[in-house]
């Protein structure tokens, strides 16, 4: 059984990578967003192509907007702490069950 909890180990620690990889993503977006972006810039393309659909889909459900300023990158920001602290703790939990 040891090694389905190696799995899940390793599993967790690559979750726990990407949500932070993707929180930074968010960040670098919202911190461009203060200025006026080239549109054509790859950074900035690949950014918006990465953060659009999460972003969007907040905005739609929830209008996170109170002048001017645009809150949903702290929802999203919100969300992966919530999912680090609770889905990645789980995964470590229960790969330590199966290697005991």
């Amino acid at each position: 059984m040891f090694v389905v909890g190696n799995l899940l180990e390793a599993l967790a620690t690559v979750i726990y990578y990407v949500l932070t990889l993707y929180m930074w993503i968010i960040i670098a977006r919202a911190v461009i967003s203060w200025v006026n972006p080239d549109p054509y810039n790859p950074i900035v393309r690949f950014l918006y192509s990465v953060t659009d659909p999460v972003l969007l889909a907040i905005r739609r459900r929830l209008p996170l907007s109170f002048g001017g300023i645009d809150f949903s990158p702290i929802l999203v920001i919100l969300a992966i702490i919530f999912l680090q602290r609770f889905l990645v703790a789980s995964l470590h939990d229960l790969a330590r069950q199966f290697v005991h």
